[in-house]
């Protein structure tokens, strides 16, 4: 077993030596999710939209509980696994809800101030995080990204029950609303390593995915 002093002497790894770990992989089907995600809610096809942005959080989930579960996994492969996880959570979390703004906005520039706070509440909640991590009681400080589509999936099963006008300033004062808890001190505690709770994300990735795919025939 390689100490620590061990480990920063060995050669520098190839870049795409870390795609073949679990937990990366699992991390990159959560990103390809959140590709088809942007790409379908720039087409203005949002229930497809919605199934790639909760299969997204999914595998999110999915690489940290497989991570925790592995053996011998060296340092760099858990940084380089953090790094890329924060990477994809900020396209996630915070492009792909900004993009659907806009687009179901018909993008309108008056939402554009409401989408740069999207954004921008997500990288300030990245950078902090990546610096301090964890509360002393093992909590986040203000609401983990991951909540954002979580939310933003269930609010829009009610988008044909509003007129468009309605829903359209719903949803961007549902996004700020968002945003405000990313960057607030609430603290929340980390749902994704329980797994009762992986398993209740299952059964409403599924739920959701079944209710969507419905609204698509």
């Amino acid at each position: 077993m390689h100490t620590e002093t061990e480990e920063s002497h060995l050669p520098q790894p190839a870049i795409i030596s870390f795609v073949k770990d679990p937990p990366n992989i699992c991390s990159l089907a959560g990103l390809a999710c959140t590709l088809l995600a942007i790409y379908f809610t720039i087409l203005g096809l949002y229930p497809a939209a919605m199934i790639g942005m909760i299969w997204a959080v999914a595998f999110d989930w999915a690489d940290g509980l497989i991570a925790r579960r592995m053996k011998g996994r060296i340092g760099s492969d858990r940084i380089f696994g953090g790094q890329l996880d924060l990477l994809i959570d900020i396209v996630s979390y915070g492009v792909t809800p900004a993009i659907l703004l806009l687009s179901y906005g018909g993008f309108d520039p008056i939402f554009l101030p409401v989408a740069f706070i999207l954004i921008a509440a997500a990288a300030i909640r990245l950078s902090f995080f990546s610096t301090f991590g964890l509360s002393h009681d093992a909590k986040y400080t203000g609401l983990a990204l991951d909540n954002n589509s979580i939310v933003l999936v269930f609010i829009f099963l009610f988008e044909t029950a509003f007129p468009n006008d309605t829903f359209k300033i719903a949803l961007a004062i549902a996004a700020l609303i968002l945003a405000t808890l990313n960057v607030s001190q609430v603290k929340t505690p980390k749902f994704s390593g329980v797994p009762r709770n992986v398993y209740l994300l299952a059964f409403y990735t599924i739920l959701i995915t079944v209710i969507y795919t419905w609204k698509l025939a």
